[in-house]
């Protein structure tokens, strides 16, 4: 597995025209911001953090190696011509703002009306959330790439996307007001053309 893992990222760092930086540079580099900080990377209680970070960063931004089309390739086909919305509500995600790089914290509502011939096992709408929350990120942005993915990935008659996250950029720097949600929407299909549509998905989530 692991080998895989190296083999997209690697995929990635090429398709993007980057050196992928080793272990070691990017151990030296976490060093760097600590003595730029203003501490002793060599006293006792940091010693390893420069690992700890580099290993941590792995998985957090692990959704770079993740593809999710993969994710929803698998469909199922015996749903007796079920054809009305399937929503899954309150997908809790972290992610990291990519201007500032610290925590976004949220959840996600997602919908999508299936072409009566097939639709995706649940628990893959939720990796797919969870695909593009390990990623640096603007919320505007992950809220259109999950809409994106499933609509070119099923071609249902339309998804539904939306992200209510609170952004530390905001509460912990800045003008530190903590509390605030941002929300974002995304419609595709039916959902975006059909007024009915879009109000019966807001009214289920606002209404839960």
């Amino acid at each position: 597995m692991d080998a895989v893992v190296k083999n997209l990222q690697s995929a990635t760092a090429k398709q993007n025209n980057v050196r992928r930086p080793t272990q070691e540079e990017a151990e030296a580099a976490v060093r760097t911001l600590l003595l730029w900080a203003g501490d002793n990377p060599d006293r006792e209680g940091l010693l390893d953090t420069p690992e700890r970070v580099v290993k941590s960063y792995k998985e957090l931004f692990s959704g770079y190696a993740l593809d999710p089309a993969d994710v929803l390739g698998r469909t199922f086909e015996e749903i007796a011509g079920y054809e009305d919305m399937v929503l899954i509500q309150d997908i809790p995600f972290f992610s990291h703002c990519e201007h500032h790089m610290v925590p976004i914290i949220g959840k996600a509502h997602v919908a999508y009306l299936p072409d009566g011939e097939k639709v995706v096992g649940l628990s893959k709408i939720a990796r797919v959330v969870d695909i593009f929350a390990h990623r640096l990120q603007t919320q505007e942005s992950m809220t259109a790439q999950i809409a994106s993915a499933i609509q070119d990935s099923l071609r249902p008659r339309g998804v539904a996307v939306m992200i209510e996250a609170e952004h530390m950029c905001m509460a912990m720097r800045g003008i530190r007001k903590s509390g605030s949600l941002t929300t974002t929407t995304t419609f595709t299909g039916s959902f975006k053309n059909e007024v009915n549509d879009q109000v019966r998905f807001m009214t289920m989530v606002r209404g839960r």
